[in-house]
């Protein structure tokens, strides 16, 4: 059986056309059967790689910066320093999910202390969206005191906003750096709160969403020079050293030793007293 001419022409051409759109799926990015090749699935998002929490700690904060407070007025960083700690937490205030999570995380932990915001330590967060306005601070502050609920404690709480330059002199000092990501109309961040002293240095970062009590007890110790806490308090810090690397408070080994040995020898020095005394050969006056 012999093919007709023009069936041959068709059936010719129709292969040109499969090998064709054969050859262009095989070629990156070509429209076809295979899609474009993606990133690889170990690479990290462009806006992921800008982000960093870098610790400067006992850096100085630049406290001559200024800006709006929930009320509108001007202030200036340096406002909230020279009497007590301060706890700086970066946030924007339309955060749909980590922002929340941060403050959140601040509220639960400081809620349980002995301390109280506005008489022996104060908040400061600081909004890094540059878009953000008073009224969204206000609103922010508002929904915290109704969670914290301790009364005249807000005079320790402050949510601040401000313009790029300001906004950038204080995060590059304390080592945020942050990115706006367009896919998702979010900011790239990362998550933590920074405890500072009095004169404005950078004592202690916590890292995380959540933020042990005894971690900020003990970061607040120390930014106030042992002005906070008990003297239980101040042993027991004793026992435990700060972790940079995870920005947490963990059992310091030697230190439990030394002062068990301490413990130990005061014990014994008084159990011999006792029984000197007892026995009569220490006369009751000495």
């Amino acid at each position: 059986m012999t093919t007709r001419p023009h069936l041959r022409h068709v059936l010719t051409a129709t292969a040109l056309a499969v090998l064709a759109g054969v050859s262009a799926a095989a070629q990156p990015g070509a429209p076809g059967l295979r899609p474009a090749p993606g990133p690889p699935s170990n690479a990290m998002p462009v806006p992921l790689q800008q982000v960093r929490f870098d610790q400067k700690l006992d850096a100085p904060l630049p406290l001559d910066t200024t800006f709006k407070d929930e009320h509108g007025a001007t202030v200036r960083l340096g406002d909230y320093f020279g009497k007590r700690p301060v706890i700086v937490a970066f946030v924007y205030y339309e955060c749909p999910m980590l922002c929340t999570q941060i403050l959140n995380g601040l509220v639960s932990g400081v809620k349980v202390l002995d301390q109280t915001v506005g008489t022996d330590f104060d908040v400061v967060a600081i909004s890094f969206d540059a878009r953000e306005t008073p009224v969204m601070a206000a609103a922010k502050k508002a929904t915290y005191m109704d969670q914290y609920q301790r009364p005249g404690s807000e005079r320790g709480w402050h949510f601040l906003t401000g313009d790029e330059a300001a906004i950038a002199q204080v995060t590059s000092a304390a080592g945020f750096q942050f990115a706006w990501d367009a896919a998702t109309q979010q900011f790239a961040h990362a998550s933590g709160v920074i405890v500072a002293t009095p004169e404005g240095r950078l004592g202690r970062y916590l890292f995380g969403i959540e933020y042990a009590p005894r971690d900020l007890k003990f970061a607040l110790m120390e930014s106030s020079a042992g002005r906070i806490g008990s003297v239980v308090d101040q042993v027991l810090l004793y026992c435990y050293h700060y972790e940079p690397a995870t920005g947490t408070y963990s059992r310091a080994a030697m230190n439990i030793v030394q002062l068990g040995g301490a413990v130990t020898v005061a014990a014994l020095l008084g159990f011999v007293a006792i029984s000197l005394r007892r026995d009569g050969r220490v006369p009751a006056g000495h």
